[in-house]
């Protein structure tokens, strides 16, 4: 069968169960510095270019340290995590593989630097699945806008509404929507919250991907 359509796959608390991660490394680092971590600080910074948080945290929090070296840091305390660690979502794996078997052309739409992502993914063992591995840092804007996206479905070399994004966070399915993708919701605790919101503007959702799309539900959708 020969598939027309591509998928687009954000990585945090999409493919992978790694949101605790970044929790973890946002209570340490904000410790270290005597700081508090507001309750506003994951959910501001959630959809930003890596680069991006890192500028903001240092002018938030008047911190002495330029955003190169917070970045460094940051990179320091997720890489074991990512390297050996975090998990894939339940049945991730078996979807992606499924799709690649079958001629789908994938990419990775995230936040995360190549030097975590590119380890996540070998670590899950899905690395080579992908045919383009994109990172905010690839782009100008981050993931409350479509920039993303666009440049991962020109990357595989498929037409944007023939891309079926799966995606947690509500600003990114907000984006990839706006720029004509189908866009799947992927449950993950820490946008529990927003749940109700990304049933509303998702084209469906999953709590985790044994419930994912076939590939004749997909084809149908983008054609």
């Amino acid at each position: 069968m020969t598939v027309h359509f591509g998928c687009i796959f954000d990585m945090d608390g999409t493919l992978l169960d790694s949101m605790g991660v970044w929790y973890k490394v946002d209570l340490d680092f904000f410790a270290k510095r005597g700081i508090d971590m507001p309750s506003d600080y994951a959910s501001t910074v959630v959809a930003m270019p890596f680069e991006k948080i890192a500028h903001y945290t240092v002018e938030r929090f008047h911190l002495p340290d330029a955003p190169e070296e917070v970045m460094a840091e940051w990179n320091t305390m997720a890489a074991f995590a990512y390297t050996h660690t975090v998990k894939p979502k339940p049945h991730a794996v078996d979807y992606v593989r499924y799709l690649h078997a079958h001629g789908v052309k994938l990419a990775i739409a995230t936040s995360l630097p190549p030097s975590l992502r590119d380890p996540a993914l070998a670590h899950a063992g899905i690395l080579d699945c992908f045919d383009a591995l994109c990172s905010t840092s690839d782009v100008a804007r981050g993931k409350q806008h479509g920039d993303i996206y666009e440049l991962a479905a020109s990357k595989i070399g498929v037409e944007t509404s023939r891309c079926v994004v799966f995606e947690d966070i509500l600003s990114g399915i907000s984006a990839a929507k706006s720029v004509g993708m189908r866009v799947w919701g992927v449950f993950d605790e820490s946008s529990r919250g927003q749940w109700p919101q990304i049933l509303d503007i998702a084209d469906s959702a999953v709590i985790d991907f044994r419930d994912a799309p076939g590939i004749e539900i997909m084809e149908k959708i983008t054609a």
